[in-house]
């Protein structure tokens, strides 16, 4: 009979290190299970909300978000627009900068010390109107001293006239020899010439004195002020005093492809105006509208390209001189054309082409023949029929077949 110490088995300071071992392992083991699997359902649960997937929606299947086209018998919303009948203009679309008719840099033509300045920079003159006025008094002294020399040799002249007179009644009279009356002759002669001479000096100088008070030579825009009053002009001065720019009308001179040329100058031989449009940098404002004057007479070797000139009346005076501008001549005008927005067109390998709703409320794809294109106007010249809708917003989700719904953006 054991004692109570062998009936209880022995202490747990007994028992074999390799079993403790074994029992915390398993322990570890099951802790670590608990983990993941408690992970995984969290994962499972957090990707479901964010990303829920459906039996239509999963990688790969058709209708998938990241695909073009909709889940299938889901309409698509799209914005239509119908084909209409209309006018649309053929133009011929250039770059060039606004040239005016005149422009002028005043200059003094005597020299002298610049008293006045009677214009303000940026206002319109008219022609003949004061600009500035050099100082006249060195040349008014200039005119009394040649208007002295003249009275002086008018009265030799006159003096030699009479001696003259005298010297042919004498030779007459066999009382002078004629070498006396020839010398005589030629007096007067040369007094005439002096005469001549200072009425030329008295000429020049009254005309200096009308330079001295300089008028504009042309109606036009002044510019800013090249030189300020005090200072000493001179007439080989390069800058100038002002430049005047005529504004009204202006010219645009503008480039067109040589290939052009021969249906421009057919225009022009028939008399036809051609219109001309003149727009911004951008492309979008019109600035003004105009006529073609003339097409120059040679093309540019190394563009290609010819010069033309357009006149503008510029009332509003919205072009300046040397602006940038985007011209677009208007070389013909088809009528009754079959028009539509020019997002209405897609492309593809095969051509242009386009959808056209059904009364099913289905699209179809229709090969459309492009004709003239004008801003964000298309002419369709075979395919496509006035009247019928075509798909003008929304046709990246579509495909031959695709139901469509229409947007309220959608015209009636």
């Amino acid at each position: 009979m054991g004692s109570e110490h062998d009936l209880d088995g022995p202490p747990e300071a007994d028992v074999p290190p390799p079993r403790r071992r074994h029992a915390r392992a398993r322990l570890v083991s099951i802790l670590l299970v608990l983990v993941v699997v408690g992970g995984g359902g969290g994962a499972y649960f957090f990707w479901g909300k964010v990303f829920p997937l459906s039996a239509q929606g999963r990688a790969g299947a058709p209708g998938a978000a990241g695909g073009r086209t909709a889940p299938a018998g889901r309409p698509v919303p799209v914005v239509a627009a119908a084909a209409r009948t209309g006018d649309i203009g053929v133009y011929l679309n250039g770059i060039g900068a606004v040239t005016p008719l005149n422009m002028v840099t005043v200059h003094t033509r005597v020299d002298g010390q610049l008293m006045t300045v009677a214009f303000r920079e940026g206002e319109v003159v008219q022609s003949g109107s004061l600009l500035a006025e050099i100082d006249p008094r060195p040349f008014q002294a200039q005119l009394t001293q040649f208007e002295g020399q003249l009275a002086r040799d008018q009265a030799l002249l006159d003096d030699a006239r009479i001696d003259r007179e005298r010297y042919k009644v004498l030779w007459a009279q066999d009382s002078i020899p004629k070498q006396q009356l020839d010398t005589q002759e030629y007096l007067v002669r040369q007094y005439e010439g002096t005469v001549k001479n200072d009425q030329g000096q008295i000429e020049a100088t009254k005309v200096n004195l009308i330079y001295c008070r300089i008028a504009s030579p042309i109606t036009g825009r002044v510019g800013l002020r090249l030189v300020d009053p005090g200072n000493i002009v001179h007439a080989a001065d390069t800058n100038g005093l002002v430049v005047i720019t005529q504004l009204q009308p202006i010219t645009v001179i503008f480039t067109l492809p040589e290939d052009n040329i021969p249906s421009v100058l057919d225009k022009l031989a028939h008399g036809v105006s051609l219109v001309v449009d003149a727009y911004d940098r951008d492309d979008r404002h019109k600035l003004a509208t105009g006529t073609l004057l003339t097409i120059d007479n040679q093309v540019d070797p190394t563009t290609g390209t010819v010069k033309l000139r357009a006149t503008f009346p510029n009332t509003d005076n919205r072009l300046f001189p040397n602006q940038f501008v985007n011209s677009k001549l208007l070389l013909d005008v088809k009528h009754e054309a079959v028009l539509v927005p020019s997002v209405a067109i897609q492309r593809s390998p095969k051509g242009a082409f386009v959808y056209v709703i059904k009364t099913d409320r289905t699209v179809a794809v229709r090969p459309v023949t492009v004709g003239v294109t004008n801003a964000d106007t298309v002419q369709v010249e075979s395919g496509l029929a006035a009247g019928e809708s075509v798909v003008v917003d929304g046709a990246d989700r579509l495909r031959d077949g695709s139901r469509v719904e229409l947007s309220s953006r959608s015209p009636s």
